[in-house]
């Protein structure tokens, strides 16, 4: 395999219901694996113990941690979305504040037409931007 660098993202236990909700928000996005954890493997059996998908394009990576972490997601590392058009950044924003926390509003904050910062109900950071 050719060398290459890709987000991750660890859950605990929603790792699968958090891809198949980011696939179906952007173009070109699918679930393109999953491995799952079997009978007597140190993950709950079922769940993700490594998956691959991509959103627009761009390939990521996750799992779901079998061990209990005293750390989440931060806004501090985000994924940045170039919409392609203003409806896009709204359905992105609308669906993805659902049970998160708006960071910034959709608005013009100067340095575009459009942008707005939200955290998922997983905790994952988003920046929504429209050039």
């Amino acid at each position: 395999m050719a060398q290459s660098v890709r987000p991750f993202l660890m859950f605990e236990g929603s790792a699968e219901e958090a891809m198949n909700f980011y696939v179906s928000l952007f173009h070109g996005s699918q679930i393109r694996r999953i491995e799952r954890y079997g009978p007597g493997q140190q993950g709950a059996e079922g769940t993700v113990f490594r998956a691959e998908f991509t959103l627009a394009g761009q390939e990521i990576l996750c799992i779901d941690s079998p061990i209990h972490h005293a750390f989440t997601f931060t806004p501090s590392f985000s994924l940045f979305v170039e919409c392609e058009s203003e409806a896009e950044l709204d359905n992105a924003f609308s669906q993805l504040s659902i049970g998160g926390s708006v960071l910034m509003p959709p608005g013009n904050y100067g340095f575009s037409n459009k942008f707005s910062w939200v955290s998922d109900r997983y905790g994952v950071s988003w920046q929504l931007n429209l050039q």
